[in-house]
């Protein structure tokens, strides 16, 4: 993952905390009913949720850029691979007649020489 989606991660992970702290500090030094403390914390979780919620959307953005961006590599390198085994079979394959060649002219001058 990279540096920006480690950043989007950790953010939503201090607001997680955030909020559990927030409500338990909410708790101690409410001067409230309990029925005002309950609604404040339902809607202070609302929040708390939109605001993850957020983030985890953004951090799927981000995986998901990252896979096209593996995926196009990957291509690319296979591309890179097949032309690169192509190139390699062609020389082999030149090398191969070119031994040939030789081999035969070897063969003729053999001949030659011994009269067969």
């Amino acid at each position: 993952m990279d540096e920006s989606g480690n950043n989007v991660v950790t953010g939503a992970l201090l607001v997680v905390a955030g909020a559990i702290l927030g409500a338990g500090v909410a708790l101690l030094i409410a001067p409230q009913s309990g029925r005002e403390t309950r609604k404040d914390i339902a809607r202070y979780a609302r929040k708390t949720r939109r605001k993850v919620e957020g983030a985890a959307g953004e951090v799927v953005g981000s995986v998901a850029e990252m896979a096209d961006a593996v995926e196009e590599k990957a291509e690319e390198l296979l591309d890179k691979g097949k032309d690169l085994a192509k190139e390699s079979r062609e020389a082999v394959l030149s090398a191969l007649d070119e031994g040939q060649e030789r081999l035969g002219r070897q063969r003729d001058r053999l001949a030659k020489l011994f009269g067969v």
